[in-house]
């Protein structure tokens, strides 16, 4: 009988084991191993519960091994939540398991850092300076990290209204998270150019900040409930739509009304998830005008995870960018197979994650595309530094900056360069 120490064990007996996660899985595609695999990974839960195993470095490592890009959960013909499961065991790791100390030292870092957008700015500004005085190459050949970093970036610096351009249709909230805050301003700047030029007004809340996600990938439940709380409070006066240009903060924020279950602020919670959308889904919803490109374009859209299995969105950024005379989608193969990136994966596995991105990369370059569209920063940061490695960068940008670039007359140049 399972006494819930690591995963509720009613939730384990959903899986019937049929395998079909298993060629969905990125880990399991890559080696072949059981332990891998979705249906090994909760193999090794219920045996936990059983006291059959023990909470050993080997056990733990294939749960490390994990991406969490919740491609077993469209694969899974029974319905099982694994997010949940992954959850609660990763919590779990971290309650029940020593881990050595330059582990635990790194997965402090990453906690004390991602989740705040002044101090990871501050910490990145040395790299920052050095690729603007054209020392980009040598820091990224120097040090492993830095090979993760954009060849241009730029933070989010928005009022907290701006106001629409004539006559208002409508306001939406902006939430600008911590990696994209800091790293991906001009995807923010260019979501703001197009709802403003709409007739959206935009408002960008003061005190908001990470979303959570990171914090519950390295099984930290109670910073990530810490964070959200914070959300919850900084948009409490708006009673609009929530956009967000990162779908793994949009995975998060829409899964509020789990992290805060059984509290007294659930419903607050599952009130405000049930006004995010992911700002492709807002956007590509609205009568926009359509631009036109100079020249043919090829744009290889790669499906975020948490865009994909996460939310179930597929055609919003695809439709958004059909919309752009003059743009075809090169469709790639296994798009919505995970780039590596996950979290803070490519930090703390970045072998594993430089063997998912080259096989990304590959499959990219085998389109021949002018740019790649990736509706999430991590997998921007992975998929940018794969294709470098592979021999030489492709320009990679947000399915709305594409739009918003094609609007402005300046997406064909980029293209070129």
């Amino acid at each position: 009988m399972g006494t819930n120490r690591f995963v509720p064990f009613e939730r384990l007996l959903e899986c019937v084991h049929c395998g079909l996660c298993l060629p969905a899985c990125p880990t399991y595609v890559l080696g072949g191993n059981e332990a891998d695999s979705p249906r090994g990974r909760i193999y090794l839960m219920r045996s936990l519960e059983d006291n059959e195993l023990e909470l050993n470095a080997g056990v733990v490592e294939h749960f490390d091994r994990c991406l969490g890009c919740l491609a077993c959960e469209t694969a899974c013909p029974s319905g099982v939540r694994y997010r949940e499961l992954i959850e609660h065991m990763r919590a779990a790791i971290e309650k029940h398991y020593q881990r050595p100390a330059l582990e635990r030292c790194r997965r402090q870092l990453l906690l004390a850092l991602f989740p705040y957008p002044r101090r990871l700015a501050a910490a990145l500004w040395p790299a920052r300076m050095l690729q603007r005085v054209g020392l980009g190459a040598w820091l990224r050949a120097r040090f492993r990290w830095a090979a993760l970093l954009p060849e241009r970036w730029s933070r989010t610096r928005l009022a907290c209204r701006i106001p629409a351009a004539g006559t208002e249709r409508g306001s939406v909230a902006l939430l600008t998270g911590c990696v994209a805050h800091a790293m991906f301003g001009d995807t923010h700047a260019a979501l703001v150019r197009l709802l403003t030029r709409h007739g959206y007004s935009v408002h960008v809340p003061q005190g908001q900040g990470c979303c959570g996600a990171l914090a519950l990938h390295l099984g930290e439940p109670a910073l990530a409930a810490r964070l959200a709380e914070r959300n919850l409070a900084a948009f409490a006066s708006f009673d609009g739509p929530i956009l967000v240009a990162a779908a793994g903060c949009g995975a998060a924020l829409k899964d509020y009304g789990r992290l805060f279950a059984g509290t007294a602020q659930e419903g607050v919670a599952r009130r405000f998830a049930a006004r995010v959308q992911d700002a492709t889904e807002f956007v590509a919803s609205l009568d926009l005008a359509p631009p036109t490109v100079p020249r043919h374009l090829r744009v290889a859209y790669q499906d975020a995870c948490h865009l994909a299995h996460g939310q179930g969105i597929r055609h919003a950024p695809r439709n958004l960018l059909r919309r752009i005379a003059g743009v075809e989608i090169a469709e790639i193969a296994e798009s919505d197979a995970c780039c590596g990136s996950a979290g803070a994966f490519n930090l703390l596995e970045p072998q594993l994650a430089s063997e998912l991105g080259a096989r990304k990369a590959a499959a990219i370059r085998d389109q021949k595309p002018d740019l790649v569209a990736v509706a999430n920063p991590g997998c921007a940061l992975q998929i940018g530094a794969a294709l470098r490695r592979a021999g030489g960068p492709i320009p990679v940008l947000h399915p709305i900056e594409v739009y918003a670039k094609a609007l402005d007359g300046s997406l064909a140049p980029l293209a070129s360069s």
